[in-house]
């Protein structure tokens, strides 16, 4: 199992990254695990725009999802004709949300290019992965946190959430841990919104993770502070995701 790191920058692009997405693959197989904000146009250089095999959506923000909407374009007007829909796996009403995102009637919308697909709390197959669901606390939005496991190995990706029992659940064990890291600690003090390299840290040894990786950072927060605080709790190997970052599994 191969993860690409497509983009990982929280909230708003950076300079130097697209917003959260990520590219998993095995046996020929390619999952993109969210597209936000300019995700699009860097996953080129890691995948064909029609080599993709399924989307894993982890909630409707528009930093995790809005880049569905140039790729409905880049599928829709094809020269070649469009090609067969493509499954997203998304939250409650994605096909609505991404159709009054691009200001088209909900009908069809995008659903003669997408074949949308509700998510839930528990597991199912995907191509050659097994895929399992969790129900993360970010907001009051649908959001979700993803395991995939392929040929005994896992990994487990957080999506936006705050301080999440389940989420240490979905990573029991995982051989390497995606995890958000939006805040720093002692400087924001919102509750079930993100989680700070602190807790990241903490969540990742309750869980006996392998290795962490802390992305979702936006720009205006120090990255390698939060390294340093996750690495403080956490007694494994401590990463920051970066843009075109491979971790072989």
């Amino acid at each position: 199992m191969k993860l690409t790191v497509v983009g990982c920058s929280g909230s708003f692009p950076s300079a130097d990254s697209p917003c959260s997405s990520y590219l998993v693959e095995a046996e020929g197989y390619r999952v993109v695990v969210d597209l936000g904000n300019g995700a699009l146009g860097a996953l080129q250089r890691y995948c064909g725009l029609y080599e993709v095999d399924a989307v894993l959506l982890s909630h409707l923000h528009a930093d995790h999802c809005v880049d569905l909407c140039a790729y409905w374009v880049a599928r829709n007007y094809r020269v070649e004709g469009c090609p067969d829909p493509v499954p997203v796996y998304g939250p409650h009403g994605t096909a609505e949300r991404l159709a009054r995102a691009y200001d088209m009637p909900e009908e069809p919308g995008m659903k003669e290019v997408f074949d949308f697909r509700t998510l839930g709390n528990g597991t199912f197959a995907l191509g050659p992965f097994t895929v399992t669901v969790a129900r993360v606390n970010h907001l009051d939005s649908e959001a979700y946190g993803f395991r995939i496991e392929h040929g005994g190995r896992s990994l487990v990706y957080s999506g936006d959430t705050g301080e999440c029992a389940d989420l240490v659940e979905l990573a029991s064990g995982a051989d390497l841990f995606l995890c958000e890291a939006a805040y720093t600690d002692g400087k924001e003090t919102f509750r079930a919104i993100h989680l700070n390299g602190r807790e990241a840290g903490e969540h990742a040894a309750a869980a006996g993770v392998g290795r962490l990786v802390l992305t979702h950072i936006p720009p205006w927060t120090d990255a390698e502070r939060n390294r340093r605080d996750a690495a403080a709790v956490f007694s494994g190997p401590v990463d920051l995701a970066r843009p075109g970052a491979v971790y072989e599994l």
